[in-house]
């Protein structure tokens, strides 16, 4: 039997923080004791953030805490048609729809509707986006497409879920609510996803599955805050035919005001810990590990 697959698949937008260490070492920790594999994945999709520098600082601090992976890394910025196979695949099935309102327009159809009766929001609270689109005829999106426009390609959510009826996941870990064991997914809750944009080939939501599937990761592990977003990868999973891992969510590191370890609120860096003479076996009595 072939050994399991972890990966640790971080995106080079910033420094890493505590959080990404407890999720790196943490998936270093069970692969050893498993016997398995550890890879390591460079998510660099978005080519406005990501920056070369970073990606070296990532390489330089997961070494410095002491982790080894195999190598060449997977950047995804190197496998754009591996995702357009997946996109081709979807919109063969009828599946794909583009979309081109604006996060402003679409943000003023929500409260137009909200102002009669509670809009529905997805788990992360954003709200679902109406389905607008879905009523242009094939002769209007070809004459948007045509005219440059900027536009999203979404997931028809109830069609896709028609053709593959109920299904759920095996969870190692635990969801915010405590969930664990067999979960069942509902993916009806993130509404017509995107899966793509003009300038993006590809979501996190497809990128993730299309990379684990193709990488042979048998064990996801990371953290609470994408727990129900594995609804929606268990759905593309279903529809592209590819094998589903064993998943484990863990608990997020939080600051002092109980806010999760983040990049966007400039969370301490372990470049920084390194600087203040801080060494890897303190990091690892701090996060816990």
């Amino acid at each position: 039997m072939p050994p399991p697959v972890f990966r640790f698949a971080p995106s080079p937008n910033g420094h890493l923080h505590l959080g990404h260490a407890y999720s790196a070492l943490l998936n270093a920790d069970l692969a050893r004791q498993a016997d398995g594999r550890l890879l390591l994945r460079i998510e660099d999709i978005d080519a406005t953030r990501c920056r070369p520098e970073y990606e070296a600082a990532i390489y330089e601090d997961l070494a410095w805490l002491g982790m080894a992976w195999e190598t060449p890394v997977r950047r995804q910025s190197e496998h754009f048609a591996s995702y357009r196979r997946a996109l081709d695949r979807l919109s063969a099935q009828g599946l794909i729809y583009p979309s081109f309102e604006s996060r402003a327009e679409i943000a003023r159809m929500v409260a137009e509707r909200d102002a009669n009766m509670a809009w529905p929001r997805d788990p992360d609270g954003a709200p679902l986006y109406p389905g607008t689109a879905k009523q242009l005829s094939a002769r209007e999106r070809e004459a948007l497409t045509a005219s440059g426009a900027p536009y999203a390609l979404r997931l028809d959510m109830a069609a896709a879920l028609a053709s593959v009826g109920p299904f759920d996941w095996t969870e190692d870990g635990e969801g915010p609510g405590g969930e664990t064991g067999i979960v069942t997914a509902r993916p009806e809750a993130w509404g017509d996803v995107i899966l793509a944009r003009k300038d993006t080939p590809a979501s996190y939501h497809l990128a993730v599955v299309v990379d684990d599937a193709l990488q042979g990761v048998t064990d996801v592990v990371r953290g609470q805050d994408l727990f129900w977003a594995t609804s929606v990868h268990r759905l593309l999973q279903r529809l592209l035919d590819l094998p589903a891992p064993r998943y484990r969510h863990h608990v997020l590191l939080r600051d002092a005001a109980g806010a999760k370890l983040s990049k966007s609120t400039r969370a301490t860096g372990l470049r920084e810990l390194r600087a203040e003479g801080v060494t890897p076996a303190e990091v690892r009595r701090r996060i816990g590990l």
